[in-house]
């Protein structure tokens, strides 16, 4: 199972916002390049970069300092946030990422998402479902809708998506632990392959999550736990590949 480290950019900085609330933000560095060295010096395999002024713009705002990023480090990184048309995807991939995230669009627009899978190819396009109580939220999780996230994780398969990033939205920057549960329903009923985010909190559950792997969860995302020396990088890597 591959471990994620998450370097959310905001304003330029490396900060983390709890249960995505821009008012509920900690700076975790002013210099998201040499935290991105940081992390792929520490043996990461993957970064999750995540756009937030670009999840509550609608449109990127970060691209500078991604490429910077993605130029910083031998690893490939993937790029969320605000990605919302054809364009701004070739953009993200011309700065350099490995592959994008959609979101809000996915929802709202399943014909771009086949497109853009089309276009791209469908290993270079996951969606980012993020979910409350099992409905979908979207715009930077703001708004909750009424659509149940196991029916939209089964519309985005039939638009060719492969990979399906998953968050518990109540569990996100709580440190409570992943949504084990609601991970498991939707790794065996969406036929995606699944990368966790949100309330990871210790080693153990890395170790948990690791034992969902035959059902198709195959990383996971580490945000705060990092930051804030809970889980040591090395740790979750041995952990993840036990």
């Amino acid at each position: 199972m591959l471990i994620f480290p998450a370097i959310d950019l905001r304003g330029g900085r490396c900060v983390r916002l709890l249960q995505g609330r821009p008012e509920e933000e900690t700076v975790y560095g002013a210099d998201p390049v040499a935290m991105a060295r940081r992390w792929a010096s520490g043996g990461a395999e993957w970064l999750h970069l995540v756009d937030l002024d670009g999840a509550f713009a609608g449109a990127p705002q970060q691209l500078e300092i991604v490429k910077e990023i993605a130029a910083a480090v031998d690893i490939p990184v993937q790029l969320g946030g605000g990605l919302r048309t054809l364009e701004q995807i070739a953009s993200a991939l011309a700065a350099g990422v490995a592959r994008v995230i959609l979101g809000t669009i996915a929802v709202a627009d399943p014909g771009l998402v086949r497109e853009a899978c089309a276009t791209f190819g469908s290993s270079r396009i996951l969606v980012g479902l993020d979910a409350r109580d099992g409905m979908v939220a979207v715009q930077g999780w703001r708004d909750v809708t009424s659509r149940r996230a196991l029916d939209v994780a089964a519309a985005i398969r039939e638009c060719g998506v492969e990979r399906l990033i998953f968050t518990d939205t109540a569990r996100d920057g709580m440190l409570t632990g992943p949504n084990f549960a609601a991970i498991r329903e939707m790794a065996e009923q969406s036929g995606l392959r699944l990368i966790a985010s949100g309330g990871m909190s210790c080693l153990e559950d890395v170790i948990r999550l690791r034992q969902l792997e035959p059902l198709g969860v195959e990383g996971a995302i580490l945000g705060k736990a990092l930051y804030e020396g809970r889980v040591r990088l090395e740790d979750a890597l041995a952990a993840a590949a036990v």
